[in-house]
């Protein structure tokens, strides 16, 4: 590799690093406020309901992520020659595999993360008031939720390798029709 390649490289790689940071940065703030505020206003069964949303969209863009990495290009180019909608699109994926997972992983599935963090400590002092509780449960509720994820990401996991090609062709076919056309 010669210098000015290592040089594009390196600096590709600083750019990437800085969109997701920023990215990642301005998606929190926004996130984090809109559900603190829209959280802190419901009642306890919808904010139950929203923090197990938040949860499962953290394991399903794992998921994504983990399919992404180890699919088989191979495997669509068939459904690409046949023109089957979203073959080029998840060859596209799997090309940016590192990319892709980065954003589905990192900062999609660490941002539920955090929020779900959150909105299990807003679901507990809503607890504590509606039921006068004396003592802190926010260390049961905490172990809940990170059980929840930890559980679903395991067994996401193994869903993503067994049935990879099979999710990324589902994502490039959804993302096919949103963006309206296949290039």
């Amino acid at each position: 590799m010669s210098k000015k390649e290592k040089t594009n490289k390196e600096n590709a790689e600083l750019k990437w690093f800085i969109t997701v940071f920023a990215t990642t940065f301005l998606l929190s703030i926004a996130f984090s406020y809109i559900s603190t505020n829209a959280i802190s206003s419901l009642e306890l069964f919808p904010a139950i309901l929203i923090l197990i949303l938040t949860i499962f969209i953290g394991i399903l863009f794992d998921i994504i992520g983990v399919a992404v990495t180890v699919a088989k290009e191979e495997e669509l180019h068939a459904k690409a020659s046949k023109k089957i909608q979203g073959a080029k699109t998840s060859i596209k994926l799997i090309r940016n595999s590192a990319k892709v997972a980065n954003i589905c992983a990192d900062v999609i599935g660490d941002i539920c993360g955090v929020l779900s963090g959150s909105i299990a400590a807003l679901i507990t002092i809503k607890i504590t008031e509606k039921f006068g509780l004396t003592f802190n449960i926010q260390f049961i509720i905490s172990a809940i939720v990170a059980s929840l994820t930890v559980g679903g990401k395991a067994l996401g996991k193994g869903l993503a390798q067994r049935n990879s090609t099979k999710i990324v062709h589902i994502v490039g076919s959804i993302i096919g029709k949103v963006t309206w056309k296949e290039k």
